[in-house]
């Protein structure tokens, strides 16, 4: 449940809501939901643009709309268990960007850890919302590194996958390599994925630095996340890096 306090017309809003998923829902596609993750969701079976649009609609109807109101009915979504529900709440938390303060950094790091219980709910939210967060106010960075020591698999990933739009850019290199250490040993298969998918963005603005960040670790990396951050390389630095090549 969530540990918001819900007033009357925010609970009407939110029945509101869950009618337009549960007016689209598709039992097929329910189905075919349920075999696209290996944890267990709950999903309602509505295709993602349909999601979209139900989340694009509900927000512009939402009388008053300010950033409090929003994160509390984000966080009555996000608990409620139903997959297209967090989705709703990742696509608000992504619409009020201009709205961000430092602060929120606490309260999407909540939000990961109490909830998301997916990759694809904690892509969205870190990928989106944090990663906009990150570029608007980039003092919350040492915050979202903090992550990657958590015991939570979907905090640990959200520490990757949050730097993956900043580091696109070029920024917080130094702070990407450094999640990347802290996550280098990790034993979860997904959480190699986000610093490698992580370490990859990082290398179109920084290709040197993330190639001699590689080639210094190449012994001791997880073979699932080398592969990814190599993903963006030039064919010979690739080669060399996978030893199909002498320097």
């Amino acid at each position: 449940m969530s540990r918001t306090t819900l007033t009357p017309a925010d609970r009407v809003f939110l029945g509101g809501v869950r009618a337009a998923l549960e007016g689209a829902a598709d039992e097929q596609l329910r189905v075919r939901g349920l075999r696209s993750f290996r944890e267990p969701v709950r999903p309602f079976g509505v295709r993602v643009a349909t999601v979209r649009t139900i989340a694009e609609r509900t927000l512009e109807a939402l009388e008053p709309r300010d950033v409090e109101r929003v994160w509390r009915l984000c966080d009555a979504l996000g608990c409620s268990g139903w997959l297209e529900e967090s989705y709703v709440a990742g696509y608000w938390a992504q619409a009020m960007s201009d709205a961000y303060r430092p602060a929120d950094v606490h309260v999407f790091g909540r939000w990961l850890d109490s909830w998301v219980d997916n990759w694809a709910t904690c892509d969205a939210l870190c990928g989106e919302s944090v990663g906009r967060l990150l570029e608007s106010a980039p003092q919350v960075a040492p915050a979202v590194a903090a992550w990657a020591a958590s015991p939570n698999r979907w905090v640990r990933r959200g520490a990757a996958v949050s730097f993956v739009r900043p580091a696109r850019r070029g920024l917080h290199l130094s702070t990407v390599l450094r999640v990347a250490d802290a996550l280098l040993g990790d034993g979860d298969d997904l959480v190699r994925k986000g610093y490698g998918w992580m370490l990859r963005s990082a290398s179109h603005a920084h290709p040197d630095e993330v190639f001699g960040y590689l080639m210094a670790r190449r012994h001791v990396m997880p073979r699932v996340a080398f592969r990814y951050a190599l993903e963006s390389m030039d064919p010979e630095r690739r080669d060399r890096a996978m030893g199909r090549s002498t320097p």
